[in-house]
């Protein structure tokens, strides 16, 4: 497991009525503050404000294909290819990372196919080199962007 710290990060927020609302510097728009949103946001400051990962090399939910089904993946990082390098998949900090969200990420890294995966809730981050074909090597850290 690896340990992200997201003390310092600032999230821009807005309330109409009872709604809290979150800007999201990628998709450049307001979204509901739902708690896996809030886990998304704490991910996409944390990647572009700590990791230095170029804003403009990440989309966030995005429309893919699963099989026949319409699926919307959470973050996809690219290298400056624009190939898909990082796939991340967010989940609620109530919502633990189990075997089954480990099998949901690696149905979109189907459709993807990126070199490394991470599954977080925000409590839980776990990074995945999947480039070895025979067993997947888990990480300590993430990956820098040096590509």
């Amino acid at each position: 497991m690896i340990g992200l710290d997201f003390t310092g990060i600032e999230l821009k927020l807005k309330h109409e009525g009872d709604t809290a609302y979150v800007f999201d510097p990628v998709r450049k728009a307001w979204f509901v503050l739902t708690p896996e949103e809030h886990v998304r946001q704490y991910l996409l400051y944390y990647l572009t404000g700590v990791m230095q990962y170029p804003m403009g090399m990440i989309a966030a939910e995005k429309k893919i294909m699963v099989g026949d089904m319409a699926k919307r993946f959470d973050i996809v990082v690219y290298d400056r290819e624009h190939k898909p390098w990082m796939l991340i998949e967010c989940k609620a900090p109530e919502v633990d990372i189990t075997e089954k969200t480990l099998h949901q990420l690696l149905n979109y890294q189907r459709s993807v196919q990126c070199r490394y995966w991470v599954l977080s809730n925000g409590r839980q981050t776990f990074c995945a080199d999947g480039n070895n074909i025979e067993s997947i090597l888990w990480l300590d850290r993430l990956p820098a962007y040096d590509l």
